[in-house]
């Protein structure tokens, strides 16, 4: 496989400020573009998504949301922020884990494809146009008509591997 494509190893030192913040530029461009509100609650959602490569789950978020104010937010107003953070493409859910992880490239829409480690629980999203394809000729051959499409492949990283 041509190392060009493959995703960026979340255990390596990085920014994860510049994360966060090439994230937050995109969305607010996505949201432009649609036509879309990014509300400072849909905002907040996005970045405490992005502070790290581990997928989060609502109550995960409701509870950082909590810390932060006084009022703790309701159940459905952040499953309503990440709905709408997933309807315009800027996270993905993991169903495995009932988490969500923010999209690396929200610019166009694709199905969601991941490495997810089980124990440490960082989830790389791949390259969709490497998987996608045999996908959808697999799906032509069988005559069957493909409505959604994600991909979740669970094992263990090398970090985790080596640290065994």
């Amino acid at each position: 496989m041509n190392k060009s494509v493959l995703p960026e190893d979340p255990h390596c030192p990085h920014d994860h400020s510049q994360c966060v913040s090439d994230a937050l530029t995109a969305a607010e461009q996505v949201c432009e573009r649609a036509g879309a509100r990014l509300t400072t609650l849909r905002k907040r959602v996005l970045e405490l998504v992005w502070q790290s490569h581990r997928p989060l789950g609502a109550y995960d978020l409701l509870e950082t949301l909590a810390r932060e104010d006084d009022r703790r937010p309701a159940p459905p107003t952040v499953y309503r922020a990440l709905d709408f953070l997933q309807e315009q493409g800027l996270v993905h859910r993991i169903a495995s884990l009932n988490a969500f992880i923010g999209c690396a490239s929200p610019e166009h829409t694709h199905q969601g494809h991941f490495l997810i480690c089980r124990n440490c629980r960082v989830a790389i999203e791949l390259d969709q146009s490497l998987i996608h394809p045999a996908i959808a000729e697999v799906a032509r051959q069988m005559d069957f008509a493909v409505e959604a499409e994600t991909v979740e492949i669970a094992g263990l990283c090398s970090h985790c591997r080596e640290a065994a």
